[in-house]
């Protein structure tokens, strides 16, 4: 920690552990975390509330701390009129989505920084994202002046937004229950198609998001259904992601989004829930499509989380910024990840001239002040052929290529870190280590998940079996949301599918109890994003839409889904049809942004089975089956010693048999992966 004598200004952001609150711990603004006693403050003083919400690798929220925040000046107004607070909004995500939802309701837009100016009690009456100084203290001037003088127009103002708020949460309940049908993806599709580019992948436009969850469930939909156009835009929408500048060849992991349309340029700051979503979507890829390229970006992406991402406590770090020292010691985007060509050529010799060819270090993959970003079009096997090379010989020098540019690269000045580790990033983790072992068989992807889930089972969870949100330097804090609880019991069932242990499906079941208990709306069936041991916020959010992160509600209704299945519960299935039915109103206005509940669908209009083996050698038998694709499916393996209701009288000595079961009906079982898989419908 930065000791406060070598610096004219601390603040009690001081004592966080936050990375992002630390680094505004030393501006002249009296900036404080968000708790009680901040808050209280607020109240018993009659001052408005100055929240301020970011993220470490935000590149526009230290443009405006450097600009504005740094500034003892625009600091004057803001600690004479407020109460200012900093919101890490990766450790505090119910924070950022009250006041986000304000500022998009009062604005139209979006973003970080996200910068709101509240009453006293909270409720937000101005907003926007990122402000130069001058209409920055312009703003907070004419407020402070405005609160002192019709304290009553702001007021009425945040009655009827507040008003507002609360209707976005609103899904009513269905007075009937809609009948499922394979009819009902059509029109939504042919709806959705329209926002595609064919060309390049991803959504029109720019600036382009991987949106991973999207591309698992139109992979899914395009297999099961035999749809060649999808298949397609699938394909080439991961080949183009992780051949532009948004995949990094060098050390493998991906960028947040490219800012234009081909992938060729990210904004560079790398996210954990990025790459563990993506590890999972790309091991999936080659599970189906079995592209060589695919294996690679899965071993390349898990190497980058394990080597440069991962704590020595056994958990994942939250993100790298996209800023870092140039070559003159400023900070500067991307510098840790671009080239020159004087450095390129020094680096590769007579070799540079081939690979300048491979990753368009010509005006197709020139940035910006001679920087190039790595940009390749072709896929390997081609491009060898094309320049009368064999596959073998140009993925070694391909190789050789990366690990001279690696070595170099080791002598630049990292990017910022942020240490801390959430929990719902880290299940998310958990579960593309487990598709990524799935898909390649590799034993440190194994471990590596094993592991994560011990640190979270010795580091997270409370004597009460209740999650906790954020680590750092040992330490546990923040009651953990929904989004922490669903994708944990999402990562213990794929530990239970990969691994065949019970304890694992065990401590899925125990979670989703809690769910139950501490996030139900006893009005509906779908959860809420905060705790009732919380403190209240302006309005009590339900998260329902599938972003770049999956909705928490969408997650847990795949979660009972999976459960009802796995431990043979119609009820638990039938909770997660009620929750599906509460969005088959909203989701044909805009398909994009419910994938998950989408997959969710499918999983009740298309044939859905239980896959049991019962023997010796369940585990190397299910090991085989996973290396296929069949997202159709859940998957149950063990001995004579099992209790699962699933094996129930299944296990016959001396014989290993696999049974593929459909609502509770078992075909006849067979003793082979091709006899398993010959059986399966896909419509």
């Amino acid at each position: 920690m930065p000791d406060p004598e070598d610096h004219p200004y601390t603040n009690e952001l001081i004592h966080e552990s936050s990375p992002y609150l630390l680094q505004h711990a030393h501006n002249p603004v009296n900036w404080k975390a968000w708790n009680d006693q901040s808050l209280n403050e607020a109240i018993d003083n009659e001052k408005l509330l100055l929240i301020s919400v970011g993220y470490s690798a935000c590149h526009w929220c230290h443009v405006m701390e450097h600009e504005s925040f740094e500034d003892p000046e625009v600091a004057a107004i803001m600690n004479k009129y407020f109460v200012n607070i900093k919101v890490d909004r990766e450790e505090r995500p119910d924070v950022d989505q009250v006041y986000m939802n304000a500022v998009q309701v009062m604005t139209g837009a979006g973003g970080w920084p996200m910068n709101v100016v509240a009453l006293p009690d909270g409720r937000p009456v101005w907003g926007g994202t990122y402000f130069q100084k001058k209409q920055w203290m312009d703003a907070l001037q004419q407020l402070a002046n405005l609160f002192q003088k019709e304290p009553k127009q702001l007021y009425e103002y945040a009655y009827r937004l507040e008003q507002g708020l609360q209707q976005l949460d609103l899904v009513d309940l269905p007075e009937d229950q809609k009948d499922y049908s394979q009819e009902l993806f059509i029109p939504m599709l042919e709806k959705w198609k329209r926002f595609l580019d064919f060309t390049h992948g991803g959504s029109s436009g720019a600036p382009k998001f991987m949106m991973p969850s999207n591309l698992d469930f139109l992979m899914r939909w395009a297999f099961q259904n035999q749809n060649r156009e999808l298949s397609n835009y699938v394909q080439v929408s991961l080949d183009k992601i992780s051949f532009g500048g948004t995949y990094d060849p060098v050390e493998g992991g991906f960028s947040r989004y490219s800012v234009d349309a081909r992938w060729h340029v990210p904004h560079f700051e790398k996210m954990l829930y990025d790459n563990a979503q993506l590890l999972s979507l790309y091991s999936k890829a080659y599970k189906l499509y079995q592209k060589n390229w695919y294996a690679e970006v899965v071993e390349q992406t898990a190497s980058f989380l394990l080597s440069e991402m991962r704590s020595p406590d056994g958990c994942f770090y939250s993100a790298y910024d996209a800023d870092s020292p140039n070559s003159e010691g400023k900070n500067e985007e991307g510098a840790y990840y671009v080239w020159t060509k004087a450095e390129l050529k020094e680096l590769l010799n007579e070799e540079f001239d081939l690979f300048a060819k491979f990753y368009h270090i010509d005006q197709t993959g020139h940035w910006e002040n001679g920087n190039y970003v790595l940009y390749r079009t072709a896929d390997s096997r081609i491009f060898a052929e094309e320049n009368q090379l064999s596959e073998a010989a140009f993925i070694e020098k391909k190789a050789n290529w990366l690990k001279l540019l690696r070595e170099n690269r080791k002598k630049r000045d990292k990017p910022g870190l942020d240490d801390k580790a959430l929990t719902s990033w880290n299940c998310m983790t958990i579960t593309g280590l487990c598709h990524a072992y799935q898909a390649v068989q590799n034993p440190a992807f194994q471990q590596a998940a094993l592991e994560t889930f011990s640190w979270l089972e010795n580091n997270m969870l409370q004597e009460n079996g209740r999650l906790l949100h954020s680590y750092k330097n040992g330490k546990s804090s923040i009651n953990a949301y929904l989004e922490d609880y669903a994708f944990a019991i999402e990562a213990a069932i794929s530990l239970f599918e990969t691994f065949s242990e019970e304890r694992f499906l065990e401590f899925a079941e125990k979670l989703t109890e809690i769910v139950k208990i501490d996030f139900a709306d006893a009005a509906n069936p779908l959860f809420f994003f905060t705790s009732s041991s919380d403190r209240k916020l302006v309005t009590r959010t339900k998260e329902l839409t599938d972003n770049v992160i999956p909705a928490s509600n969408s997650v847990m209704a795949r979660n009972l889904f999976k459960l009802g299945k796995l431990t043979a519960k119609n009820s638990i299935i039938a909770e997660a049809s009620e929750m599906l039915q509460c969005l088959l109103e909203k989701i044909p206005e805009y398909p994009q942004y419910y994938s998950g509940w989408l997959d969710l669908l499918m999983n009740f209009t298309h044939p859905f089975y239980e896959i049991a083996i019962c023997g010796e050698n369940f585990a190397e038998i299910s090991e085989e089956i996973q290396e296929s694709y069949i997202p159709n499916s859940i998957l149950i393996a063990g001995d004579q010693h099992s209790s699962l209701k699933l094996l129930e009288n299944r296990y016959q000595p001396g014989k290993n048999l696999i049974y593929l079961c459909e609502e509770g009906s078992c075909q006849r079982p067979t003793d082979s992966k091709a006899g398993v898989m010959a059986q399966i419908r896909q419509v």
